[in-house]
């Protein structure tokens, strides 16, 4: 086998076993994300049926229809700030489980645009002579494969902001929303 060839089946090699590496941790965070969402959910739904079974009792023990709709009405403004609470919580998991899914991604990216380029520098100085156009075209179609990466990066990353932006502006219409609202005494 010439040298060069050698190089690539390393390279190729190296590179496989980066990417399973990686598919192995980013399916790690992924489960560790899924835990940490049904966590949240199992704790909200057994929050939510004890606060039911005290607000029914609440509700049947009301005297007239007043005293009823007023309970009903006092409700509003808590059940607001759970749903609050947990669209936060929701946020912080997601945000978190992306973020790492994005430090993964870029990592596998650098590591694999530094031994692609170390390899066709490699190859460069066994080229033939004459060849030189060719090597040049590489390292150009590298370079841009490199500056796309990195758009592509900034891009998503200014998608996930205004996400999380308009999920904080609704949170804290929501918060406002409900402190308007008054609380039953």
């Amino acid at each position: 086998m010439f040298p060069i060839q050698d190089q690539i089946s390393i390279v190729t090699r190296t590179s496989l076993e980066n990417q399973l590496a990686a598919f192995a941790a980013l399916t790690n965070k992924t489960f560790e994300g899924m835990e940490k969402l049904f966590d949240l959910n199992i704790n909200v739904v057994r929050a939510s049926l004890e606060e039911s079974s005290v607000i029914m009792n609440q509700l049947m023990s009301a005297k007239d229809p007043q005293e009823f709709f007023s309970l009903v009405a006092a409700q509003a403004r808590p059940t607001a700030e759970k749903a609050l609470s947990y669209s936060r919580h929701l946020t912080n998991i997601a945000s978190g489980t992306q973020a790492e899914f994005s430090k993964a991604a870029e990592a596998q990216f650098e590591e694999t645009s530094r031994k692609v380029t170390r390899l066709v520098e490699d190859a460069a100085k066994n080229a033939p002579a004459g060849s030189e156009n060719v090597v040049a075209l590489v390292k150009s179609a590298i370079d841009n494969a490199s500056a796309g990466y990195e758009q592509l990066s900034k891009t998503t990353k200014q998608a996930a902001e205004a996400i999380e932006a308009n999920l904080n502006a609704a949170v804290t219409q929501l918060a406002q929303a409900t402190e308007k609202t008054p609380a039953a005494g």
